[in-house]
């Protein structure tokens, strides 16, 4: 089993700069692939980014440029630098785990942060 667990996101102004973690705990694997999601009111969830187990990474068109993924495997924590940030990046942020179909595909979710820009 895992569980994913987000810090509290926040409140920013446009331009302004947050950072968001998640500590996964339980049976993690380095082939497991780890992102963030995001869900804006009247909106489906979309994928942010994603960091896969050989490190690669993709993002949407949207972030491209100003958000980074990264994962310290050690700590088991994934993190979201989010800069220059938009009114349009409002939205509660999901952290997301998929296991490898090797390993039973499973995915598993955190229960979302809020993240709201300011203009």
């Amino acid at each position: 089993q895992v569980r994913l667990v987000e810090a509290v996101g926040g409140l920013v102004q446009a331009g302004g700069s947050l950072r968001l973690s998640c500590a996964a705990s339980g049976t993690i694997f380095s082939s497991d692939a780890m992102g963030w999601y995001r869900q804006a009111p009247g909106n489906q969830r979309e994928l942010v980014a994603v960091t896969t187990s050989g490190g690669s990474t993709n993002y949407a068109d949207s972030v491209k440029g100003r958000f980074t993924i990264s994962r310290d495997n050690a700590k088991n924590t994934l993190y979201l630098q989010m800069n220059s940030l938009k009114p349009e990046d409002t939205a509660v942020y999901y952290c997301n785990l998929k296991r490898s179909p090797l390993r039973g595909g499973l995915t598993y979710w955190g229960q979302g942060t809020q993240v709201t820009v300011s203009s």
